[in-house]
C-alpha cells in the first residue's frame, strides 16, 4: 500500500512538474516580457540619427551618424558594452546630405573605417585616433576587405557601377558598370576578394548579381535584392529584403524562401550571422497587448525553426534597425539611439516555431495530425496524410531547436501514413515534431514526454 502510494505519489509531481514547464514555456509562444535583456541608450547627439552599429568584441561598440543641423555627423564609442556610450569624433560636413554612411572593423577587430559620402575614416587603434581618407568617387556603398583591397557600389546612371581599391581607399577604378543610362548596384558584400554579390536597391527585383572573380564580371540572379546579406562560407548565405528572409546552399545561385513565424508583420534590416546554422535578424513586428513591438528573430538550426523574442514590453520600439551579436549569448539591438544588450543569448524559452493550435496542421498538399497520446511514456504515433508525391522529412526538436532524431526522409506516395516515436532515451519535457514537404512546405506540432 505504502508504495503503490509513494509510486502514484511520484507520478503527480512528475505530472505537475511537466505542467509547469508546459505552461513556462508557453509563455515564450505568447508575445510576453522577455528576459536576458536589458535596455541601453546613447548620448544626446543634437538631432543626428544613427545610420549604423557595430561590435568589435564584448565591451568595443562603434555607432556612426547623419549630420544634423548644425552640420555636424558623429562617431560614438563604447568601451563597456554599451552600458555607457560618448562621442567619439565629430566632423564638420559642407551640407546635410554629407553623413556617415556606415562602419566596418577588419582584421584583429582594431582597424576600422566609417565610411562617409566623400571621406573614409580610418583608425588603427580602435578608435582612440582617425585619420581621414580623401576621396571624390561619392559611393553609395562601400566593403572592406583588408587595408589595401576595397569594394564600392555607385547606382549613378552617368558614372556608376562596380569600383575597387588597391590602396585603401586612396585612388579607385570602375571594374565594372551597366553603362550609361542602366541600374547600377548601389550596394554591394564581398565575402571575399573574388566572391560577392551586388544589387540595385530601388529595384526588389533581376538587379541581384554575383561575381567569383572580384567583381570584374557580374552574373545576374534572377531573385530579389537585398537590404542585407551575410554568408557564412562561399555555400552558405543569409539575405533579406523587405518582405522576406532567404537562406542559400549553392553560393548564390538559387535561394529559398525562410518560414518565419506568420504572425509578424515582416520587413528585413540586418541580419547577424554567428555560423552557418545560427543567425539573428531584425526588423519584423508583433502586436502585442494592442501595441506593436520589434522583435529579435533566430534560427539555431538553419533555417528549420525560427522563434522571436521582444527585448521588453515596457518599452515601444516599434522595430530594430541594427542588430549585432558576436557570439552566440553576446548582442545588441538598437533603433536610433535606444537599444538593448543580452549576454545570455536572450532567453532560451522564447526560441519557438509558429506552432497552430487544434488537433491537426492543413495544407493543400499535406496535413500534420497532432500525436497521440500526448503526454506520452515512452512513444508516441505520429501521423500525417499527403495528397501528391513529394519528399518527407519528419524531424524532432528539443526546446532550444536542436534537431535530436530524424524520423523519416524519403519519398512518399499519397496517402496516409503513421509513425511510431520512440522517446525512451529522452528525458521529461517538451519536443516538437516537424513535417517538411519537398524542402519548401512545412508545419510543426508540439508534444509532451512524461517518464
Amino acid at each position: 500500500m505504502v508504495k503503490t502510494f509513494f509510486k502514484y505519489h511520484n507520478l503527480l509531481r512528475s505530472i505537475i512538474a511537466i505542467a509547469s514547464l508546459i505552461i513556462f514555456t508557453s509563455i515564450g509562444f505568447q508575445d510576453k516580457l522577455i528576459q536576458g535583456w536589458y535596455q541601453q541608450s546613447m548620448p544626446n547627439i543634437n538631432g543626428s540619427t544613427i545610420k549604423d552599429v557595430v561590435f568589435v568584441d564584448s565591451l568595443y561598440g562603434f555607432a556612426v551618424t547623419t549630420s544634423n543641423s548644425s552640420l555636424q555627423q558623429y562617431i560614438l564609442r563604447t568601451t563597456n558594452g554599451g552600458d555607457n556610450w560618448s562621442i567619439n569624433y565629430t566632423f564638420n560636413t559642407p551640407n546635410s546630405n554629407w553623413y556617415f554612411e556606415k562602419i566596418q572593423f577588419i582584421n584583429d577587430n582594431s582597424i576600422g573605417y566609417a565610411i562617409s559620402w566623400t571621406e573614409i575614416f580610418k583608425t588603427t587603434n580602435r578608435g582612440d585616433n582617425w585619420t581621414i581618407i580623401q576621396n571624390d568617387l561619392y559611393p553609395d556603398d562601400i566593403y572592406i576587405i583588408n587595408e589595401d583591397t576595397m569594394f564600392a557600389a555607385k547606382g549613378n546612371s552617368f558614372n556608376g557601377g562596380v569600383y575597387r581599391s588597391i590602396n585603401g581607399g586612396y585612388n579607385w577604378q570602375m571594374i565594372w558598370t551597366l553603362g550609361l543610362g542602366g541600374d547600377n548596384p548601389s550596394k554591394i558584400y564581398m565575402y571575399s576578394k573574388n566572391f560577392g554579390f551586388c544589387c540595385q536597391i530601388n529595384y526588389s527585383e533581376s538587379r541581384f548579381r554575383r561575381t567569383t572573380d572580384g567583381g570584374f564580371t557580374w552574373v545576374q540572379i534572377n531573385d530579389t535584392n537585398f537590404k542585407d546579406i551575410k554568408f557564412a562560407d562561399t555555400l552558405i548565405g543569409y539575405k533579406l529584403f523587405s518582405n522576406s528572409v532567404k537562406k542559400t546552399t549553392d553560393g548564390g545561385l538559387t535561394w529559398n524562401w525562410q518560414s518565419y513565424p506568420r504572425n509578424l508583420s515582416f520587413t528585413g534590416n540586418k541580419i547577424s550571422l554567428i555560423n552557418k546554422d545560427t543567425l539573428w535578424f531584425v526588423g519584423p513586428t508583433v502586436m502585442y497587448n494592442s501595441f506593436p513591438y520589434g522583435v529579435v528573430l533566430k534560427t539555431t538550426n538553419g533555417g528549420a525553426n525560427w522563434g522571436y523574442q521582444i527585448p521588453d514590453t515596457s518599452v515601444r520600439i516599434v522595430n530594430f534597425q541594427f542588430i549585432n551579436f558576436i557570439n552566440k549569448n553576446n548582442g545588441w539591438v538598437y533603433l536610433n539611439t535606444n537599444g538593448f544588450h543580452t549576454k545570455f543569448g536572450g532567453s532560451d524559452t522564447t526560441i519557438f516555431v509558429s506552432v497552430k493550435t487544434g488537433n491537426t496542421y492543413s495544407h493543400d498538399n499535406f496535413e500534420l495530425i497532432n500525436n497521440y497520446p500526448n503526454p506520452f511514456n515512452a512513444s508516441t504515433t505520429i501521423k500525417y496524410k499527403i495528397s501528391t508525391i513529394a519528399d518527407v522529412r519528419i524531424s524532432v526538436y528539443d526546446l532550444r531547436g536542436k534537431e535530436i532524431k530524424i524520423v523519416t526522409n524519403k519519398r512518399h506516395s499519397p496517402g496516409i501514413y503513421d509513425l511510431l516515436f520512440d522517446g525512451n532515451r529522452l528525458s521529461s519535457g517538451v519536443y516538437f515534431f516537424q513535417l517538411t514537404i519537398n524542402n519548401k512546405q512545412s508545419a510543426i506540432r508540439k508534444m509532451v514526454l512524461i517518464k
